[in-house]
């Protein structure tokens, strides 16, 4: 062992629980697509100590080399009830603790029983399949401009067009009946509702998962062209199969939702790429990949060690839960030169918006599909779209990890020019 690692782990035990930061989440100043300033400062370490809700004492990875290494590793684990959380959450202030996953929640498992479910989802997920669905994710994308551009001038986008876009995909994808498709999308924008009172929103979750009870059964009695029907010809059980629903619907829609209005804000906000995008729409799927980059909405990531391991010339000791800071990884000069500036033409390959290792996003070609639709489709429509509010006064959804707008009033010119 060198000196200075030597130097550095006399630092590191000679600190308090006290003297520890705690994971910075205030985004109030500065640019909303930036990380906070205060974990901006903190990134100057890739691995550092981090003081944690209850007073665990963990780790904060936001280098970008750290994040993957503990990202891949398996003796780092996803199960829920392992790890300790760094920072409140609404309606859990009082306690530190997870529950274990429900049944059919394959994120919070570990190999082999993550593994499992993964198997038989990955098939059905992949790039080819996902483009085969780019006709209808365009269809349902002129649906909601059309009915954007009735409803218009001035609407707020986050209703209009970034959250049902990715609502009427998933519907389309678990097969729910277009009847029942509004009452099906009213819950879930309840549930999603950061604003919403807590009890409130039990009573969507508990609506979502009764539909999707209800779901299930249909398709088993009557296979349709789906997802889930698919999925009942499997050997899951009928809890599995009704918490895989839900698993689906929470990912294939809330981060969307969010990369839409947010990535929207983000492009109005910069009009030079905005203008580089309008002008060359081949750009697309480069600009979703830095906006994924740029944004990484979906954070922080969170393992637990299950053994000693080291990182980053630290040692994580067993036991320790590691906050992987997405959105600081994707921000590391050493990996994204000027990271701090938005730039649709970066090669932004290798960015963590969709994690990395045996739980990389499942869904992330279903996302970059819709997003390479959406954005040039909403922005050809509406050439002259613009903000209705300043842009300090659009409310930004920062109680939650995943980040974006609550709303986002825009407008444009009535008469499009020719």
């Amino acid at each position: 062992m060198s000196h200075d690692q030597t130097a550095a782990d006399t630092t590191a035990a000679a600190l308090t629980a006290e003297d520890l930061p705690t994971l910075p989440t205030d985004r109030r100043t500065g640019c909303p697509f930036d990380p906070p300033a205060d974990l901006t400062a903190l990134s100057d370490q890739p691995l550092r100590r981090l003081r944690y809700v209850g007073g665990h004492e963990g780790w904060l990875a936001t280098g970008h080399a750290a994040a993957r290494m503990v990202l891949s590793d398996p003796r780092f684990s996803a199960r829920y009830e392992l790890l300790h959380v760094p920072m409140p959450i609404v309606g859990m202030e009082e306690t530190a603790e997870l529950p274990a996953a429900t049944t059919g929640d394959f994120l919070g498992l570990d190999a082999p029983g993550h593994t499992r479910f993964r198997r038989l989802l990955t098939g059905r997920f992949t790039v080819r399949r996902m483009r085969q669905l780019s006709e209808r994710v365009a269809e349902f994308t002129t649906e909601c401009l059309d009915a954007m551009e009735q409803a218009g001038p001035t609407v707020d986008l986050v209703e209009a067009f970034a959250r049902p876009v990715p609502a009427l995909v998933i519907c389309e994808m678990l097969g729910v009946p277009y009847a029942d498709r509004d009452r099906f999308q009213e819950h879930v924008a309840t549930f999603f509702d950061q604003s919403a009172d807590l009890e409130v929103r039990s009573e969507a979750f508990t609506a979502v998962h009764r539909f999707i009870s209800e779901l299930v059964a249909a398709k088993r009695a009557e296979p349709t062209d789906d997802l889930l029907s698919d999925l009942t010809a499997s050997d899951l059980t009928e809890e599995e199969l009704i918490g895989v629903g839900g698993v689906l619907l929470a990912a294939g829609l809330d981060t969307t939702a969010n990369m839409l209005g947010l990535g929207t804000f983000a492009l109005l906000s910069n009009p030079g790429q905005l203008a580089a995008l309008r002008a060359d729409p081949g750009l697309a799927e480069q600009t979703v990949e830095e906006l994924l980059r740029y944004l990484s909405v979906a954070d922080p990531i969170l393992r637990a060690a299950l053994e000693d391991v080291e990182i980053e010339g630290q040692m994580i000791k067993a036991g320790e839960t590691v906050t992987v800071s997405v959105q600081a990884a994707n921000r590391d000069a050493h990996k994204f030169p000027d990271p701090d500036r938005l730039d649709i033409h970066r090669k932004a390959t290798g960015h963590l918006a969709f994690g990395h290792g045996p739980h990389q996003c499942l869904g992330q070609q279903l996302a970059r599909v819709e997003m390479t639709v959406a954005f040039p489709a909403l922005l050809a429509r509406f050439p002259t779209l613009r903000l209705a509010v300043p842009p300090q006064e659009v409310p930004l959804r920062d109680r939650a990890n995943i980040y974006g707008v609550i709303s986002l009033p825009v407008t444009w010119d009535q008469e499009q020019p020719s």
